[in-house]
């Protein structure tokens, strides 16, 4: 059987929209091309978050019951617009990400395949000086959405105590995602730290309803704030990336005074395109912004309670506690 193909003119760019009718979402029917329409629905939005951004893709090329992997490196065939930066991985090894800068640059990602966009948090002209700080409220098991609202709500507040503002969003899953715009002057150590910081004191305020504990088996039933999240090479979805979830949710921003009366499934690739019609990117003022990180790190200070393990891919760092799951270090 001949494939089909169709090709769109996107802001008077050629795209190629290779089997446009191939489903990627089984359980409701979406197609690539119903993927490829809401990518351009919510174009401003999606490149709000990844321009100039290194950024990884998702791909699922047989939708997401197939198997799916990470694209890091620029793929061959790249089209010479559109521009990548070079980033350092945490083995020293380097490679060159795409950095999506234009709705043409979203679509082609799309026909390779890609649900989901995974921008790190520096931009191509600085690639070693983060200028956002992602905060992951993640529901381990026996907790839910509404426990990490509960979280996002007094982070909130410990932001503004703290003289800065943080920009809330679904992750697609059953997490949020806030935000804190910084300015890039300070390394992925620093912003580790200061995130470590905001998890050890909401740990405090919040007792026996957040932790910032590495091992799963220390966690218990609370929300976990992914403090690795803000560790080199460790990306989270981008506002309004679809997810590879059964319903085609997407992250989506939000206003704080609405944490409380939604869900995750409200946002998906049928329902986004139109709430962004109406209201437009409510993060689009974040880039308006850009905080001083110093509070943050004084507060790490204050707490004086060291570092916390690093992923698995990561050298042993200094300052480190020893990266072995407690369980196993009893039975040494």
């Amino acid at each position: 059987m001949v494939s089909t193909a169709v090709e769109l003119e996107v802001d008077g760019r050629p795209v190629r929209l290779s089997n446009p009718d191939k489903v990627y979402y089984p359980a409701r029917g979406f197609t690539k091309r119903d993927v490829a329409e809401y990518y351009l629905a919510v174009a401003p939005g999606v490149l709000r978050g990844l321009r100039d951004r290194p950024t990884t893709l998702q791909r699922f090329p047989d939708g997401v019951e197939g198997e799916f992997f990470y694209q890091k490196r620029a793929p061959k065939g790249l089209p010479e617009w559109l521009p990548t930066a070079r980033i350092a991985f945490p083995s020293g090894r380097s490679a060159d990400e795409i950095c999506p800068n234009e709705p043409a640059a979203v679509l082609w990602a799309a026909n390779l395949g890609c649900l989901t966009f995974h921008p790190w948090p520096v931009r191509r002209a600085d690639t070693e000086h983060p200028d956002e700080l992602r905060i992951d409220l993640d529901p381990q098991p026996g907790t839910d959405f509404h426990d990490a609202v509960n979280a996002a709500h007094e982070l909130r507040a410990l932001l503004e105590e703290l003289g800065l503002r943080g920009w809330p969003k679904t992750s697609g899953g059953r997490g949020l995602h806030v935000y804190v715009p910084v300015e890039p002057r300070w390394t992925f150590t620093d912003c580790r730290h200061a995130v470590i910081a905001l998890g050890r004191e909401l740990e405090r305020r919040m007792p026996g309803r957040v932790t910032t504990a590495w091992w799963k088996e220390e966690r218990g039933e609370r929300i976990f704030v992914d403090y690795n999240q803000m560790a080199r090479d460790r990306t989270i979805a981008s506002p309004y990336s679809l997810r590879a979830r059964a319903e085609a949710t997407a992250s989506a921003p939000l206003r704080w005074e609405e944490l409380d009366e939604v869900v995750p499934q409200d946002f998906d690739l049928r329902t986004l395109p139109a709430r962004f019609a109406e209201l437009g990117d409510l993060h689009a003022d974040m880039d308006d912004f850009a905080f001083d990180l110093e509070p943050l790190l004084e507060l790490f200070a204050q707490q004086d309670a060291g570092d916390l393990p690093y992923p698995p891919d990561h050298p042993k760092m200094p300052g480190e506690p020893m990266r072995v799951q407690p369980s196993r270090a009893k039975k040494g």
